[in-house]
């Protein structure tokens, strides 16, 4: 049996995530011990159910509870020019958001409601008709 879990993207990096997880990810807009929901990219599932395709992830459900706001390491930047007198120095810290995953499924309505519409035949558009009139024309 192998576990379950999720690739999501938040803040334009990528994370593996499970079920209990708790990460930093970049600042999120959104007030602490609220649920947010994840963007999947890809679903695991416990035996050997896999999910990638777009239509597919619209029925993966990541959800993760802000556990708080925080600032991460103060980082000096120093610029340095020899010979010409140029020194700067900057500093830089992150705004980060602790989250933790406490939803990861696979949407069972969904999951059937896809299965019925791959089984349906799309139907068959209606062929153009013949002779470049339209049914307008009178003449």
């Amino acid at each position: 049996m192998k576990a379950m879990y999720a690739i999501v993207k938040t803040g334009g990096k990528q994370y593996r995530v499970h079920r209990g997880q708790t990460l930093l990810v970049e600042r999120l807009a959104a007030e602490e011990g609220s649920t947010v929901a994840l963007e999947p990219l890809l679903f695991r599932g416990d035996g050997d159910e896999a999910v990638f395709a777009g239509d597919d992830l619209g029925r993966v459900q990541v959800s993760a509870t802000i556990l708080g706001h925080e600032r991460g390491p103060k980082l000096r930047v120093f610029k340095f020019k020899p010979k010409r007198g140029y020194k700067r120095r900057t500093g830089h810290r992150q705004e980060l958001t602790r989250i933790e995953v406490t939803e990861l499924a696979l949407g069972a309505a969904a999951k059937r409601a896809s299965r019925a519409a791959k089984a349906k035949p799309k139907p068959e558009p209606e062929p153009a008709q013949a002779g470049g009139e339209e049914a307008g024309d009178g003449a």
